[in-house]
Formats: C-alpha cells, sequence, structure tokens
C-alpha cells in the first residue's frame, strides 16, 4: 500500500510570529512562467498598473502543471517535492487572474475549474483504484484514497485561497474546502457506499464469531463516513448504522434461537450479558458514540 505523502509547500512560520503564513505577497506572473525578473521585482511589478494581463488559457495551462505535479506526488511518482516559490507562484497566478479588469477577472472560470480538476483526477484515477478492487482490499485503498483527496482539498485550496477570501465570499458559494470534498462524496462515496457498508458489516459479523479483524481500519473507514456528512450524520446513520443494525437484530435472532435450546437459563443469561459487553466494546474501537444505544437495543 502507499505511504500517505508529505507535501512540504510553506515556509515555516519563525517562532515568535505569529502572522498568518497562508497568504503569501503577490508575485509577478512573468516570474512564474520564467520571465526572468527577480522575485522582489516581480512582485512589486504585479501590483503595478502595467501588470501584464494573463489570458486564461495560459493561466490555467500553468496551473495546471502545479495540479499534475501534486496528482504525482500523491501517487507516489517520482516529482521533486513542491518549494515555497512553486507555492508562491501558484497562488499569485489565481491572485493576478482574479483581479484583472473585465473581462479579464476570472474568478468564475477559476471556480469552475478548481471543481473540474477533481472530478477529472476521481474519474480518471481513483474511482478506478477502487472498483477494481473487493472486501477488504477496497476498504484499505479507500482509506488511503480518502487520506490523498483530503491532502489535495488541503493544498488546491491554498493554491486558489484568493476566491475564498473574496469572490465565494461575495457570491455565498460554497467554500473551496467543501467544494473538493463534496466531489469525493458525489463520485466516490455514493458509487461505492454499498460495498464499503457490506464488507464493513461482514468484519463485524466475523468478529462476533471470535475472527480477529483489523479494528483500526474498521476506525478509519466509518471515519469516512462520519467526515463526509460535512457536519451533519445523515452518511453514517442513513449509509451504514440502519443497515448495521438490522444485521445486528438478524444475528442475535438466530444466536437466541440457538441458546435457548442448547443451554440453561443461567447460562443463556451469561451469553447474552458478555455479547453486550462485546457490544460496548465495539463502539469503543470502531462505532461511532451515537450507536451504542441504539446497538445495545437490538442485541
Amino acid at each position: 500500500p502507499r505511504l500517505q505523502p508529505t507535501i512540504s509547500l510553506l515556509p515555516q512560520t519563525p517562532r515568535g510570529d505569529g502572522r498568518n503564513r497562508t497568504q503569501p505577497p503577490p508575485l509577478g506572473f512573468a516570474a512564474a512562467v520564467g520571465g526572468g525578473k527577480p522575485a522582489a521585482t516581480a512582485a512589486m511589478a504585479g501590483h503595478g498598473q502595467d501588470r501584464k494581463t494573463i489570458d486564461l488559457e495560459d493561466g490555467w495551462a500553468f496551473m495546471q502543471r502545479g495540479i499534475t505535479k501534486l496528482i504525482n506526488i500523491l501517487e507516489g511518482k517520482p516529482e521533486p517535492q513542491f518549494s515555497s516559490e512553486d507555492y508562491m507562484m501558484l497562488y499569485t497566478t489565481i491572485y493576478n487572474m482574479c483581479t484583472q479588469k473585465p473581462p479579464h477577472d476570472y474568478s468564475q472560470q477559476l471556480y469552475d475549474k478548481y471543481r473540474e480538476a477533481f472530478e477529472e483526477y476521481i474519474r480518471a484515477t481513483v474511482l478506478p483504484s477502487l472498483k477494481e478492487k473487493h472486501d477488504e482490499f477496497m476498504l484499505r485503498e479507500l482509506v488511503q484514497r480518502w487520506s490523498n483527496h483530503k491532502v489535495m482539498v488541503r493544498w488546491l485550496s491554498r493554491f486558489f485561497h484568493y476566491l475564498d477570501r473574496y469572490f465565494i465570499t461575495r457570491r455565498s458559494l460554497t467554500a473551496l474546502r467543501d467544494v473538493g470534498l463534496i466531489c469525493f462524496r458525489d463520485l466516490i462515496f455514493q458509487e461505492i457506499k454499498g460495498k464499503v457498508k457490506d464488507a464493513v458489516i461482514a468484519l463485524i459479523d466475523q468478529e462476533r464469531e471470535g475472527e480477529q479483524i483489523d479494528r483500526a481500519l474498521l476506525k478509519n473507514v466509518l471515519d469516512i463516513f462520519v467526515e463526509i456528512g460535512l457536519g451533519n450524520m445523515d452518511c453514517y446513520e442513513n449509509d451504514f448504522e440502519d443497515f448495521l443494525l438490522k444485521d445486528t437484530t438478524d444475528y442475535y435472532s438466530v444466536k437466541a434461537q440457538s441458546w435457548i435450546v442448547e443451554d440453561s437459563c443461567p447460562d443463556y443469561m451469561i451469553k447474552a450479558e458478555e455479547c453486550l459487553k462485546r457490544e460496548k466494546e465495539r463502539v469503543g474501537h470502531y462505532l461511532h458514540i451515537n450507536s451504542e444505544p441504539k446497538l445495545l437495543e437490538v442485541c
């Protein structure tokens, strides 16, 4: 399995300086595309009236190279890490393209292309990698892909941060972070949530039968159901918990019928108490805490 990449983009904030370092000073587009100007000169030129207009095609081509570099790092391909200068160039390209006078203010187009960058990567790479795997292997791939996706959201939203600060605020649009997470929810989670739910419940039933399972894996998978809800529990409750409760009801209904026939009343009660104890432990290890009273009610 791939290791989560470490992407170092921003210069470290010196001790004693609490200023926000996620908004670097504007850097001229000419320097970003190899115009030959020193960084300081380019930065001052970026504020001047003679700043060169960047058309959408050229500006996006430059941003696309940065996005491709990020994707290559996520995919484990040989690629140098981002330097602070790389980050400043990408940030400044977006800044300049959003602050040009109409009709060259490309804020809306860049907002749309930000979303499209995620959609293209998901359809071309992420979804196929998940569909070719099954059961526990699929769950492991999902956890890795979700981790990578959050890294991609974190850094692309910083490249495009100027949109969040002004354009998105004025238009009351969905924030960049949420746009990225919604792409994962709509294009990946909705596509495979049924198989994921079945694989998780199968592992839980294996554990109930005394087999050892990877509890950390289940915790990571079920955290996705919670996180993908963007602040509410609908995905966890509707796409997983409801099915778990039905499976639990069916599982213990069969067990109870067997125990009534095979065991004395004291032995039956001992087994029932032990199952309740184990279900509580299950919540502590990987289920959401809200599931505990519901789970114990159907045992």
